[in-house]
Formats: C-alpha cells, sequence, structure tokens
C-alpha cells in the first residue's frame, strides 16, 4: 500500500461485509457521495476472503455478524493472518451489538473505529475522513510496526511530536511510541514513559501500558492499589485480567494465573489461544469440570476459523472421559454418553487412513474402559495401538492414559519414560503444558487408578471396616481431583468413624484441620452443607 493512494479518495479500494444489504447500500452511498469509487461488498466470510485474494483494499468495513459462516471477528482475525489487512489498513467495525464481551473482542483486534448499527450517511462521511487523515499522516510510524521495526516507527513518531501543525495527531503517536517501547521489551524506560504520561493523560490505555511495563519488572507490589482500581472499570478490566494471568503464568503460580485467565476469558471468550492457555490451566490444576468447559468453548468459537480441526472436538471427548472419571456414576454416564456421540460423528467424517486413526482409537478405547466395557477396550488395545512412542506427547500421553486406565501398569510406565524424554528433549517453551506433562508422569506413575476407581475401592474397604486403607484410596483420588467436595466429605466420614474408634494420629487431625478450613470456602450444595455442619461438629473439637 502507497501513502498517496490514501490521499485521493478515487483512488481508495474499499471493502464493505455486511450480511444486509440495507446496510451496505447506507455505506455504499455515502462513500460515493464522497468521491470513493472503487467499492466492493460480500454478505459472507468466504467472498470477503476472495475478494481480498484479488484485491489490496485500503478499507476493510466489516460487520460482527457476518451471514452463512463465521463471525467477524474470526474472520478479521484471519484477514491479519494473511497479511490481506496491516497497520497500514483502515479497519473499520460495524455492530448493533455493544456488549462489554463483543467490545473487548474488538479491542483485542486494535480497529482504527467502531461504528454502531443503525447507520447513517452523515455518520459515514463524518467519521471516515477523520480515521484516514490519521492513517494518511502516521502512515510511516504505521508501516515500520507493520516491519516489526520498532526504532524507526519510534523516529518517526518522535519527528511527527515535534511538528505543531500535528498536535492533534500528538495523542495517537504517544500511545504508538509506548506500544513500541513495550514491543522493544524496553520495560524500565517505557515505565517511565508511562508515568510521565499519567501526569496528564488519565486515560485507559496509558494505565495499562504503565501496569504491563511495571509487571515484566516484576513489581506487582508497586501497583496492587492501582490493579485493584483498573479491575472495577469496564474498559480496563479485561486487559488487567490478561496481564495478570500472563504475569502469575510467568512466576510459576498457576493457581492465581488460572484465577485471573477465568476472569479474563469470561469477558472476551472468542479469543482461542486464550481458551487454550485456559484449558491448560484448568488441568494443571485439576479442575476437570473447568478443562471440559474450555473444550467445548474452544470448539464452539472456533468453528469455521483458522483455528477450527479434528482435534479441537476430540480435545472434547477427551476432556469429556477425565471429567467422567471425577463423577458419581449417574452423572458420569450423561457425560460419557455426550462424549461418546460427539466421537461417533467424527468416526463417520475422519477415514480411519488418515493419521488421525490412532488417536481415535486410544480415545475410543478410553471411551469403553469408563463406560465398564473393558474387553472392547482391551481387543482396541491389542489389536490396532502400537505401545511405541509417537512424535506428539500431547497423544503419548493420551497413550498412557488409556494403559493406565486399563491397569497396564509396566506398559504405562514405559510410554511415561519415553514422555520424560520428549519434555527434556525438545525443551518445551510453553510452561503450563510443561508443568501439566511434568505432573502428569509423576501422578500416572505414583497413581495406579482413576478418581472413580479409588472412589469405590474406598466405599468397600469402608464397608469391610478397613478404615487406614480406604482413607487412603480418598486421599489419593483427592490427590487427583482437589476441587471435588463429594471426596473431601467421604475423607471427613472415614475421619469420624476412626475418631469414634481412637484411630486418629496427628497427621489425621493435621489434614481435618486442612480440609475443614478449605470446605468453609468452598461453594456447597445443600446436602453438601448438611454433611460438612455435621462433620465439623464432631471433629473440629478434637
Amino acid at each position: 500500500m502507497d501513502q498517496d493512494e490514501l490521499t485521493a479518495y478515487n483512488k481508495l479500494n474499499v471493502l464493505i461485509i455486511d450480511d444486509q444489504v440495507l446496510v451496505q447500500n447506507v455505506i455504499k452511498s455515502a462513500l460515493v457521495e464522497l468521491g470513493i469509487e472503487n467499492i466492493k461488498c460480500a454478505e459472507n466470510a468466504y467472498y470477503a476472503l476472495r475478494l481480498c485474494e484479488q484485491t489490496s483494499f485500503h478499507v476493510v468495513i466489516c460487520a460482527f455478524n457476518v451471514k452463512s459462516d463465521k463471525d467477524g471477528f474470526h474472520l478479521l482475525e484471519e484477514l491479519k493472518f494473511k497479511r490481506h489487512i496491516t497497520k497500514c489498513t483502515i479497519l473499520i467495525f460495524l455492530s448493533a451489538e455493544t456488549s462489554e464481551h463483543l467490545v473487548n473482542s474488538i479491542v483485542e483486534l486494535q480497529p482504527d473505529d467502531f461504528w454502531v448499527k443503525p447507520l447513517n450517511t452523515k455518520h459515514v462521511q463524518s467519521r471516515l475522513p477523520l480515521t484516514l487523515e490519521v492513517k494518511r499522516t502516521l502512515f510511516n510510524v504505521y508501516q515500520a510496526i507493520d516491519r516489526q521495526d520498532y526504532s524507526k516507527a519510534m523516529y518517526f513518531a518522535e519527528r511527527h511530536l515535534l511538528n505543531p501543525a500535528l498536535a492533534k495527531y500528538h495523542l495517537q503517536m504517544k500511545r504508538l511510541t509506548g506500544e513500541c517501547l513495550l514491543n522493544l521489551r524496553e520495560f524500565s524506560d517505557a515505565a517511565q514513559y508511562y508515568e510521565n504520561l499519567l501526569q496528564t493523560h488519565k486515560v485507559s490505555w496509558v494505565y495499562l501500558g504503565y501496569i504491563k511495563a511495571l509487571l515484566q519488572q516484576d513489581k506487582l507490589e508497586d501497583i496492587t492499589s492501582l490493579l485493584t482500581e483498573l479491575t472495577d472499570k469496564t474498559d480496563t478490566r479485561f486487559a488487567t485480567y490478561d496481564m495478570l494471568a500472563h504475569y502469575y503464568i510467568g512466576k510459576q503460580d498457576f493457581a492465581q494465573a488460572y484465577e485471573e485467565i477465568k476472569k479474563a476469558t469470561r469477558l472476551a471468550p472468542r479469543n482461542i489461544e486464550r481458551n487454550k492457555r485456559l484449558l491448560d490451566l484448568a488441568r494443571l490444576n485439576h479442575d476437570h469440570v473447568g478443562q471440559y468447559q474450555a473444550a467445548i468453548a474452544m470448539a464452539k468459537y472456533a468453528k469455521n476459523s483458522i483455528h477450527d480441526s479434528p482435534i479441537l472436538r476430540l480435545n472434547v471427548v477427551r476432556a469429556g472421559i477425565d471429567y467422567a472419571t471425577t463423577l458419581e456414576k449417574a452423572e458420569s454416564i450423561k457425560v460419557l454418553n455426550q462424549a461418546d456421540l460427539l466421537l461417533t460423528e467424527l468416526e463417520k467424517q475422519i477415514p480411519l487412513s488418515t493419521q488421525l486413526k490412532d488417536q481415535l482409537l486410544v480415545v475410543r478405547a478410553r471411551l469403553h474402559t469408563a463406560k465398564e466395557e473393558r474387553p472392547k477396550a482391551e481387543a482396541i488395545i491389542d489389536n490396532h495401538i502400537s505401545l511405541r512412542p509417537g512424535t506428539s506427547v500431547e497423544d503419548n500421553l493420551d497413550k498412557v492414559k488409556a494403559l493406565h486406565e486399563l491397569g497396564r501398569r509396566e506398559d504405562a510406565v514405559t510410554l511415561l519414560d519415553a514422555i520424560k524424554r520428549q519434555i527434556s528433549g525438545n525443551g518445551l517453551t510453553d510452561q503450563v503444558v510443561g508443568k501439566y506433562i511434568e505432573q502428569e508422569v509423576a501422578e500416572r506413575a505414583a497413581v495406579h487408578f482413576t478418581p472413580q476407581q479409588l472412589n469405590r475401592m474406598a466405599v468397600e474397604l469402608f464397608k469391610r471396616g478397613k478404615f487406614h486403607a480406604a482413607l487412603n484410596s480418598l486421599e489419593q483420588a483427592f490427590s487427583l481431583t482437589p476441587r471435588n467436595m463429594s471426596v473431601a466429605l467421604n475423607i471427613l466420614k472415614v475421619l469420624v468413624v476412626m475418631l469414634e474408634k481412637k484411630q486418629l494420629d496427628e497427621g489425621h487431625k493435621t489434614l481435618i484441620e486442612k480440609l475443614l478450613l478449605q470446605l468453609q470456602h468452598e461453594t456447597l450444595n445443600a446436602e453438601q452443607q448438611v454433611l460438612f455442619t455435621e462433620y465439623q461438629q464432631k471433629l473440629q473439637p478434637h
């Protein structure tokens, strides 16, 4: 794109993406009156992508709701990924909706403007020229950012700031300068830069840049009160939670990172990369329901986007099986039936000759085991699955789960050893995934059964009066499902009986204190609350 092309309206190429012909006509009519001649319209994402492959557009005006295929968020994400839209392109987002979720998603895409429907000619003709003027004036800055030459971008911005005639653009230039400092990882200089700006510009992007620069320098304590203030404000809470999640991941405080990313994802649910981090943190923190919900959300929001893949739907089945093995039988069956339906659909859609063949078979075997159809699971493993490790750590881990759940400890341990070598050999850069795999390797080696199996064993042992053994099984189950309050209450039930039989030692008393404290801060249903109160009254005095 050339800077001169942004000067003459009759040289502009404009693309309007909206499924409403009336909206297209209003915008088109307004643009024609401005002297813009080269205008293309698309009613869906598919046609919009085809047009972008044929023409380089200076202006892209895109609605959130696009008929029949992907939504505007994922369309613009794809256009940016394919470089049909760059920082030099004028990007305008259209929507009749102004919810916090949508606005947060739009902010992530960094459009030049956001137009709220219904539109009229006057609005279009007043807003577009202003956006064009900014883009044209700061073109060399945007072009340098596109090329990731942030030092050059700062040089151009500083030159513009010295020009009094460009005073009305100074705020945009200051914002771009701050972003360049952050991209250059000059965090100390960036913090000082934003701190100076706050003397005169108390606006959201200055605050957010300031806290990002300080978090990158591990100065969380310096901004505790400011963080509280920013998470109370609609225009800053989402970005603040997202930055805190990144900060805590870097500090390897994965429990707190999970709490922050849950808040960020609720406020902007469409970002697939964030959903992936949410899923990874959920499973690392043993939140099986959170992992299952995150897998479902990823598959839902990725549909028809550049992220869409059968693997995402397969991950829903995998997470469903993991979740089901932590539930009581009736609830477990519901989840497993849903997983079975989805897996059957995938098996029909994906030929077994593809590279996904082994993954589908391993998951099918796991599903049979979870549904107590052990002979079917064993037949798949014996006849179709190689026990040799593959190149994917995640696939190997799923195979370990299949073997582990069938009680084939020796085969599972052999694969676990291969995974350990893969972790050290690959030098996994994703801290969360690497930590999860380390955790799985340790837990699968130490605990030989699923939480559901351990619960059933504990019930049988309890009935036979083997209270220490029952407690041991329940503690193992709780180590795998520390958010399962039913297991916690079952532990207390056993401890109550052991108290009555005078079998408690100091270690048991420490366990009681820990569980009572945790349960006091958990959300329990009515039945669980009654049990907790009963056990608390019996155990707390001792």
